[in-house]
C-alpha cells in the first residue's frame, strides 16, 4: 500500500503520540522482542564515548528525542540489531533515512542524516545487528560541520506505520 506523506508529515523524529511522556524503558529480557544491548551503530564508536543527548530542549518548542553520535563523514554505520529494513526515505529535515522494525515488530529503530546507504541496502531486507546499512553523513538540516547519525527508538503504534510511534531513549539500550 503506498503512503503519500509530504515532508511535513515527517519530523526527523516519530510523530509524538497524544501523551508527551517519554515511557519507560522496554522489558529487555532475553525473551523480549530487542536483544539486552543494542549495537552503537556507529562503527569506532564505544559507548563511553557517547552523550545522552536524548530529551535535550531543540528551540523552543520541542526536545531532541533521539541520540546523536558524533563521527567523521563517511563513517560505517551498522544495524544496531536483528530486524528489517522498514522503509528507506529521503526528508528535508532528516535527508538520508533508514527505518529498521525489530524482529517482533514492537520497536523501529531510525538512522538519519546518512551520507548514503551502503551498497545493496532495500526495503523488506532482512539485518542482523552488525550488517553495514549506511554511513554518517549531514544530510537534511543536519549542521555540515557536525557529520554525525541521528539514532532514534520508538515504540510502533498496533498499525505499524514505519513514522509513527512513541519515542523511547535508545542511550539506556546501547552497549559494547
Amino acid at each position: 500500500m503506498q503512503t503519500d506523506l509530504s515532508d511535513a508529515d515527517l519530523p526527523i523524529r516519530p510523530a509524538p503520540q497524544a501523551s508527551t511522556a517519554t515511557p519507560a524503558a522496554p522489558e529487555l529480557t532475553a525473551g523480549g522482542s530487542m536483544p539486552a544491548k543494542l549495537l552503537v551503530p556507529v562503527e569506532g564508536i564505544a559507548y563511553s564515548q557517547l552523550s545522552d543527548t536524548f530529551d535535550q530542549p531543540r528551540g523552543q518548542e520541542r526536545h531532541h528525542e533521539a541520540l546523536d553520535i558524533m563521527a567523521p563523514t563517511g563513517t560505517p554505520v551498522r544495524a544496531a540489531g536483528d530486524g528489517k529494513v522498514a522503509k528507506l526515505f529521503n526528508s528535508k529535515p532528516g535527508g538520508t533515512t533508514l527505518y529498521q522494525f525489530d524482529p517482533a515488530e514492537k520497536y523501529a529503530y531510525y538512522y538519519a542524516h546518512l551520507d548514503r546507504y551502503a551498497d545493496g541496502i532495500k526495503e523488506g531486507m532482512q539485518l542482523k545487528r552488525g550488517d553495514l546499512i549506511g554511513y554518517v553523513g549531514a544530510t537534511g538540516n543536519a549542521d555540515p560541520n557536525a557529520p554525525h547519525l541521528h539514532f532514534a527508538i520508538f515504540a510502533l503504534t498496533p498499525e505499524k506505520q514505519w513514522w509513527k510511534g512513541t519515542p523511547v531513549n535508545p542511550y539506556p539500550m546501547l552497549g559494547d
